[in-house]
């Protein structure tokens, strides 16, 4: 893929992915898109169809998750519950050599409970029920516990994939174990010919290095904006 071809598509990548590559896991699709609640909850809409984002929101309780470029009026019969600003970033050179790393495991469904703890503890990201299932998450354990992990999340298009979820427990930070984890990821994407990007909150200069250092290049800045229902 060329790069204005990826440009096209990470522009806006919650509604290429949901009408793209993992459209099975949308539950609307069209005008408006949203993931499956248990994976995410992400959401976009299509230029001057805002206004139908309201119906996407199930419950009193329920979000959804808008990544654009700027932050997001609220439509009408919703609000805005909270932003923040996120730097995208793309290894789209990837040439480092990734050195095979025995300790760290695949994860499957029976440490999902785990990975949901783990990742509630440090807020890498918004996560549910099912984001384990997004695709391959490999962990570190340490005397059996789960002390780190990484894994992937949205692919918006062929030959593109998002690193997510990279989050250490709060007493084993500073040891290099998220930068472990990445390249184990970043190896799968390479193996099958994908082009890792990932995004981090544009305040979290300590992440945002880490990257670079691994290969990564900020790309654009986007903007979150999470969406829940007027208040009566």
């Amino acid at each position: 893929m060329s790069t204005q071809a990826f440009d096209r598509v990470l522009d806006h990548p919650i509604r290429n992915l949901l009408n793209g590559p993992q459209a099975a896991l949308a539950v609307t699709r069209g005008t408006v898109c949203r993931i499956d609640p248990t994976y995410g909850p992400f959401a976009a809409a299509a230029p001057g169809h805002e206004a139908e984002l309201a119906g996407l929101l199930t419950s009193a309780d329920d979000e959804i998750w808008l990544l654009e470029s700027a932050e997001q009026n609220a439509p009408p019969g919703t609000r805005v519950l909270r932003t923040a600003p996120l730097l995208q970033m793309i290894a789209d050179d990837p040439v480092q050599a990734f050195a095979e790393d025995r300790e760290l495991v695949v994860l499957g469904e029976a440490d999902a409970p785990e990975m949901t703890a783990l990742a509630l503890d440090t807020q890498p990201g918004p996560w549910r029920a099912h984001t384990n299932r997004y695709g391959t998450f490999y962990g570190l354990r340490e005397d059996g516990r789960l002390i780190a992990m990484a894994g992937e999340r949205m692919r918006p298009a062929l030959g593109l994939a998002e690193v997510s979820a990279v989050c250490t427990a709060p007493d084993r930070q500073g040891k290099g174990l998220a930068g472990r984890l990445i390249r184990r990821v970043m190896a799968g994407f390479v193996a099958r010919g994908d082009t890792p990007f990932l995004h981090s909150y544009a305040y979290n200069a300590h992440a945002i290095r880490l990257y670079e250092s691994l290969g990564f290049r900020a790309r654009r800045e986007l903007v979150v904006t999470v969406l829940g229902r007027a208040e009566p």
